[in-house]
């Protein structure tokens, strides 16, 4: 449900670059956290799973997606590592704006391309669940740059995918993250992926969130 559309306008060569190397990206990040379990936080058809797969020290591994449909190529897609250690990875169907006691304690988790697609008034339901009962030690979450999308030759107003409900700029997000921290007990650093641009900054927009102690 929340993995990588065909955008109706913009470059979408751009675009289909921009999303390998953000997986890619994901993917190394979480394995410099030294964790050992992994929570994919709307993990789509699974491209992000099938890449943490490869990455020994991952002992358990866990995708959520709200999506059957999803749901069902993630478990084609990863097949190869089901096959190979099937009690490594798991897959849930379920959303991130609820309650599961069995998605709690994970060493990290990502959330990769997937809050823009919440609507804004549920976005309390997910700061509750994810950073009040999930508790990850760490959380990787990354997020559409609204002012670089003119480089996608989008119009204003324009979303890079028809079901985004918004699409942040740096200061908002920055905002909402540093809030989201602050109330659950979390630093956060800010980054970003992608070909930067000195005034519109980077495509893709990071937040990574650590639990104090």
């Amino acid at each position: 449900m929340y993995e990588f559309e065909e955008p109706t306008r913009g470059n979408m060569t751009q675009m289909t670059s921009l999303h390998e190397e953000r997986l890619d990206f994901v993917a190394r990040t979480l394995q410099r956290t030294g964790a050992k379990t992994v929570l994919d936080l709307g993990c789509g058809s699974g491209s992000l799973l099938y890449r943490l797969a490869a990455f020994p020290e991952f002992e358990h591994i866990v995708g959520l997606e709200q999506s059957g449909v999803s749901i069902r190529q993630a478990r084609l897609n990863l097949e190869p590592w089901l096959a190979l250690a099937p009690e490594r990875i798991r897959l849930v169907r379920g959303s991130y704006a609820e309650s599961n006691s069995e998605l709690a304690g994970f060493d990290a988790a990502a959330m990769v391309e997937t809050i823009e697609h919440v609507y804004p008034g549920e976005l309390s339901r997910v700061e509750l669940a994810v950073f009040g009962e999930y508790r990850p030690r760490v959380l990787f979450m990354t997020t559409p740059n609204r002012e670089y999308n003119p480089l996608f030759d989008l119009e204003p107003g324009e979303f890079r995918e028809e079901d985004h409900k918004f699409e942040w700029d740096r200061t908002k997000f920055r905002r909402w993250a540093l809030g989201v921290a602050d109330r659950n007990s979390y630093r956060v650093e800010f980054g970003g992926i992608g070909d930067f641009h000195q005034e519109l900054g980077h495509p893709t927009q990071t937040a990574l969130f650590s639990r104090r102690a």
